[in-house]
């Protein structure tokens, strides 16, 4: 039985990810530090053979493992409600904690997924955005600390990948959303859903006239292991995402509509540096990995909005 590394695996999407890959009969060591992951996410696997779970620190915590195959690196939080909260773990996160991954790949001949993230495009100058956009980012600023500690991950991956030869690739993964989002995530999705269901106004930022990309987190978890799994994608960036856009304003308006809420759509100041226009082209995916999202956002929603109801009622 092949052993995967899961960091973060006890987040959102690397929950996910966990029960996918324990699904495909892999032996799966989840490590996460907790800070934003939930034991709760990943407790059904507890005592079972084929599932580890170490809470440890990828920036600070030596790993004592063996007869590793596979990393794959999502450790890191990354809603903009944290960028203020945890400003330093995210940056060391994903430099210090990138760098101790790269060199447990190497260590046991590994192949290795970095997590990246659509931020590292930034306010973006170029739409839709292609994996050979370098970006539009802050360096200096109250998203700084996740969205330039991502690009410096992805150079740091380029480093091992070219000069110590470590098998690796990227994916830099656009908004995403599903069962098991933190209701103070602070993203668009979990907050209107949120608001709505419980008739609260519904908060839209800026005028509402930006725009965002929404992929559902099954489609998600199978673009990553197509990345990781699929022949030729050593050394390779993909941007996994849904291409379809949609104004922050409808989307607001569509989950008002679905949860058939009394809440008030309100608006407030946009923050700073946050972007006006996000797609993926995901041209690439769909040719080497074969891949993309198969859920209608309408369908994502229903399920969605049916987990948070669910929380509500315990």
């Amino acid at each position: 039985m092949k052993k995967i590394v899961v960091t973060g695996g006890a987040g959102f999407i690397g929950s996910h990810l966990c029960d996918s890959l324990i699904k495909n009969g892999f032996k799966v060591i989840c490590v996460d530090n907790l800070i934003t992951g939930k034991k709760d996410n990943v407790a059904q696997y507890e005592g079972r053979e084929e599932f580890t779970f170490i809470k440890a620190d990828v920036a600070k915590d030596k790993l004592d493992l063996k007869e590793i195959n596979y990393i794959f690196h999502l450790a890191s939080p990354a809603s903009p409600a944290d960028f203020s909260k945890f400003p330093l773990k995210i940056a060391l996160t994903n430099s210090v904690g990138t760098l101790n991954m790269l060199k447990l790949a190497k260590k046991h001949g590994a192949k290795f997924l970095l997590a990246s993230t659509s931020e590292i495009y930034g306010d973006p100058k170029e739409h839709p955005q292609k994996e050979t956009y370098w970006g539009n980012v802050n360096s200096f600023g109250p998203r700084s600390c996740y969205d330039e500690s991502k690009r410096f991950a992805e150079t740091l991956t380029y480093i091992f990948l070219h000069e110590e030869n470590i098998d690796a690739r990227i994916v830099r993964i656009f908004n995403t959303y599903g069962p098991r989002m933190r209701e103070d995530d602070g993203r668009a999705v979990s907050n209107f859903v949120t608001q709505a269901l419980k008739n609260k106004q519904i908060e839209v930022y800026g005028d509402g006239a930006q725009t965002r990309s929404f992929c559902y987190v099954s489609d998600m978890v199978k673009g990553i292991k197509k990345a990781m799994f699929a022949k030729k994608t050593r050394g390779e960036i993909f941007n996994l995402g849904n291409s379809e856009e949609y104004k922050v304003i409808d989307l607001a308006e569509k989950i008002k509509k679905r949860v058939n809420s009394k809440s008030k759509i309100v608006f407030r100041p946009l923050p700073l540096d946050d972007p006006e226009r996000r797609r993926p082209d995901i041209s690439k995916a769909k040719k080497v990995l074969r891949w993309e999202p198969k859920v209608s956002v309408d369908e994502g929603l229903r399920k969605t909005i049916e987990y948070y109801r669910s929380l509500k009622k315990n």
